[in-house]
């Protein structure tokens, strides 16, 4: 921010509370000018910090630090939801997000359900920006809530400019390696397994070694700018930790009770120039193996949404194009039934067959017995919730950041007809945004 004077606006408003009579949620709000909300956040000292956008043009940039309240489980969230929906007020924002297998054991500092009220907001929407101070005193003595958020106010700092991503040594290591690789995929592909599990979603963590990671925020804002038509987050709940991403899929969209969601599985490299992209496309559009696994992931969607709807729609399998891959996406709308929560809907979808496989009981057997990295967050859950709408993406095209490891995650939906030097050099494809950021593609 360019001054202290949004800081102030939210401090005198904050000093006027004092002798109201305050009830349930209260966001104040003040415009202020900003830069670049990655580089606001790079410079705070409050944990957690957080960023969010969803893939939709036009769509509002989220920047939020600080927590209110936060949320072990998706009951307890629902929960919030409903005292707040009950009050008749404003309705906040809840951003967080789930790991892909809760209950097996996943990342330090990462719990299996994590969703957070923000003490503080930056938001970027297409009239300007606002800053705003979330309060609730509902179930706090208010003097010490504006106690907190005072002394929250009082530690922002003003935005710097992103530092720059110095070229830097890294020492990769794939797990599992590719023999082990090749010997899962051939297990998948057997005739006997098939017969009861047609596709398992197996993933590598590449873990990347350096004495000095990148500053986790100018990697996302280097990795958004080439990263259109994706969703953009990042969350840091330690300083020395971060998890960021660029993911193309969507787990769901809800407005009210319309829903969309979609099948995105299916892939294949980005052609030299437009005729081969095209031919690429085209192929892909035609091939049995991308086409087989497409259709067992919207499948799997339109028999989880059979019993939560009145009404879903399916339409025509098309290409989307990414930097450095294409796949194959069917969009679902959905008209929820009138009871149907999020909680409800994030008991059933996560995780998806594009990250799972089908059926999904006997693909994660698969993938617990034979996995050893830990997936945590990665092919997860994360995004933005609240009673009147909610956007959640699969948490893929991700990176972990730890003090010297930067760890990537890639996954290939194997199916009949997958072959094992293929799908690995798929998941070389699917991480080739980021080692070409970090000076390894």
């Amino acid at each position: 921010m360019h001054s202290t004077h949004p800081i102030e606006a939210l401090k005198h408003q904050l000093d006027a509370l004092r002798h109201t009579d305050k009830k349930g949620f209260m966001r104040l709000n003040t415009p202020c000018q900003v830069g670049n909300l990655m580089g606001w956040l790079n410079v705070q000292s409050v944990y957690p910090l957080l960023y969010w956008q969803s893939r939709d043009a036009g769509a509002v940039e989220y920047a939020a630090l600080g927590i209110v309240k936060a949320f072990g489980s998706l009951a307890a969230l629902q929960a919030d939801l409903a005292v707040l929906a009950d009050s008749g007020g404003e309705q906040p924002d809840y951003f967080g997000g789930m790991a892909f297998d809760p209950g097996t054991s996943g990342w330090q500092h990462f719990p299996d359900c994590h969703f957070l009220l923000p003490r503080i907001e930056l938001r970027r929407h297409q009239a300007g920006a606002t800053l705003s101070l979330n309060l609730r005193f509902d179930d706090r003595c208010p003097e010490a809530e504006i106690a907190q958020a005072r002394a929250c106010l009082a530690a922002l700092e003003e935005e710097q400019p992103l530092p720059c991503l110095l070229p830097n040594v890294y020492r990769r290591e794939d797990y599992p390696a590719q023999k082990e690789w090749t010997a899962s995929v051939e297990q998948v592909t057997h005739p006997d397994h098939l017969s009861h599990t047609p596709k398992v979603v197996l993933s590598r963590e590449t873990c990347l070694t350096t004495p000095e990671t990148p500053s986790p925020w100018a990697l996302l804002a280097r990795w958004q700018a080439g990263a259109a038509d994706c969703f953009h987050f990042g969350v840091q709940f330690t300083p020395h930790e971060a998890f960021i991403g660029c993911p193309p899929e969507r787990l769901y969209k809800r407005k009210g009770r319309h829903l969309m969601t979609e099948a995105l599985a299916g892939t294949t490299r980005r052609g030299q120039d437009t005729q081969q992209d095209q031919a690429l496309a085209d192929e892909l559009l035609a091939d049995k193996k991308n086409s087989l696994e497409n259709q067992c992931v919207y499948q799997q969607l339109l028999t989880q949404f059979e019993p939560l709807s009145s009404h879903v729609q399916m339409g025509e399998a098309h290409i989307v194009k990414l930097r450095s891959v294409q796949h194959i996406r069917r969009l679902i709308h959905a008209e929820l039934h009138r009871d149907v929560t999020d909680q409800q809907l994030l008991a059933v979808l996560p995780p998806t067959p594009a990250v799972g496989g089908v059926p999904r009981k006997s693909a994660l057997a698969f993938i617990r017995q034979h996995e050893r990295h830990r997936r945590g967050w990665y092919a997860g859950v994360f995004g933005r919730i609240s009673h009147t709408s909610s956007d959640l993406a699969v948490a893929i095209r991700c990176a972990h950041i730890g003090p010297e490891t930067i760890r990537l995650y890639a996954g290939a939906g194997i199916v009949a007809g997958s072959q094992p030097d293929e799908e690995w050099h798929e998941l070389d494809t699917k991480i080739a945004d980021i080692m070409s950021l970090l000076g390894m593609g």
